[in-house]
């Protein structure tokens, strides 16, 4: 005999059903204790006196559902998420096995098998704290945030890397981002350069309180620097400048939550999707950056409040190259030869001029390591200067002597004076503390 076990519902309405039999009530009282109609409830009283208590449990009771997953399919997503896909979490697995694998689930169901099965997602969430949230500004263009992140990108497969990217404000679009080593002024240049090629001049810029973006007190180089409060912009900050772009910095992390919650999102599917693509250079992980941005715009940015763009375009005559590159203030010599860093630049007759001798000058960085040289506005003719002779001796620092070595040391032994013991070098000199030079006035 079959086994039967009602839940405390059907054994209440057992009860009630038997004292009809019994003529204790009659049925209409019964409809009325079990709230349904009487004609239902004579129909399910001929039910019960044909088929017993049977007719009181539910028909679909120990039958498999119709939208129950297959068995298969249920170890394949077990198996994919130990192995190829290890360390990912639910979301970006969820999009994973519908992009990849053809496999389309609601996180909500994918989650529940992982669950059953002990894998928990990787990700932890810190505990809610009571924050007020800042109003997006209401168009595209209004305002970027700007930062860098230093991780693992590679996982061990290369070496350690700083994301640099930005985000809008107003729609969470990502407009580019670019792998460096470091985090430097050059990576931030690259990016803005990218960001006003292809969208335009934002107004304003949202950054923390970094040394490539504005200098400290300490940095003030004249007096006149001191007494105003202002110090010179960085390379950077000059850039901005140039492009009237506003310079808002920021005091602390959370006041510009839209790029740091940016950097966990891309530490969690960024770190896993270049892991699928082998990644393991710098350059292979930036060419990857090219389909992995318009994928993760299309899925995570928002509508802006207000239609329409608030990007400047640049204006007519813009040269990309005299603006996005670094600048330096030189004073041509009496040769008219310009010196930066260990390149020697020889100026030729320009512009209706034959010498520049005691000329300050204008020297350009570009980002391809090219140099230029700008007097009043005016690039001048250049070529490469010959090398003075301390770099030659620098390159060429062997004495060479043409008499064997045995023949050069008893010459040296019948020198007059050889045997005299040789003067300690005393070094060079390094002023202290309390020395005037290091005072400050």
């Amino acid at each position: 005999m079959k086994e039967l076990t009602l839940n405390p519902r059907e054994q209440g309405r057992l009860i009630i059903l038997n004292k009809i039999g019994q003529k204790v009530i009659s049925a209409k009282q019964a409809a009325e204790a079990l709230g349904m109609s009487l004609r239902h409830t004579r129909r399910l009283l001929a039910t019960y006196r044909k088929e017993g208590a049977q007719a009181l449990a539910h028909g679909n009771r120990g039958r498999k559902p119709a939208n129950s997953l297959d068995d298969g399919l249920r170890i394949r997503i077990v198996t994919l998420a130990r192995t190829i896909y290890q360390g990912c979490n639910n979301s970006h697995f969820t999009d994973l096995l519908g992009e990849r694998e053809g496999i389309s689930l609601s996180r909500s169901t994918i989650r529940r098998i992982l669950l059953e099965d002990g894998i928990r997602s990787p990700r932890k969430r810190r505990p809610p704290r009571h924050r007020s949230r800042r109003e997006r500004y209401p168009k595209e263009g209004m305002l970027l945030q700007i930062d860098g992140s230093r991780d693992d990108w590679l996982q061990g497969r290369g070496p350690y890397l700083t994301l640099i990217g930005a985000i809008d404000d107003a729609t969470g679009i990502v407009p580019w981002a670019i792998f460096r080593y470091q985090e430097d002024a050059q990576g931030y240049v690259l990016l803005l350069r990218h960001i006003v090629k292809y969208y335009g001049i934002p107004e304003a810029v949202y950054h923390d309180g970094h040394g490539i973006f504005e200098r400290s007190k300490r940095d003030y180089e004249s007096i006149e620097e001191q007494l105003e409060g202002k110090a010179r912009p960085t390379q950077f900050g000059r850039i901005m400048q140039e492009l009237g772009i506003i310079s808002i910095t920021s005091r602390s992390p959370q006041s510009r939550g839209r790029i740091e919650r940016l950097w966990g999102t891309f530490q969690d599917r960024l770190v896993s999707e270049l892991r699928l693509a082998g990644a393991g250079s710098m350059s292979e992980a930036n060419h990857f950056l090219k389909s992995f941005l318009p994928r993760y715009n299309r899925k995570f940015a928002v509508s802006a409040r207000e239609p329409g763009s608030a990007y400047r375009r640049a204006p007519s005559g813009f040269k990309s190259k005299e603006i996005f590159c670094f600048k330096y203030s030189r004073v041509a010599g009496m040769d008219n030869v310009v010196r930066f860093g260990n390149q020697r630049l020889q100026i030729m007759p320009s512009n209706g001029r034959q010498s520049y001798a005691r000329a300050r000058v204008e020297v350009q960085e570009r980002m391809d390591g090219e140099l230029a040289v700008y007097y009043q506005g005016q690039c001048l003719a250049t070529v490469p200067a010959p090398a003075e002779a301390p770099v030659l001796r620098t390159k060429n620092n062997k004495y060479v002597n043409p008499a064997p070595k045995a023949e050069a040391k008893e010459l040296t032994r019948s020198l007059p004076g050889a045997n005299t013991p040789k003067p300690v070098a005393l070094g060079r000199y390094k002023p202290g503390p309390d020395h005037p030079w290091r005072r400050h006035y």
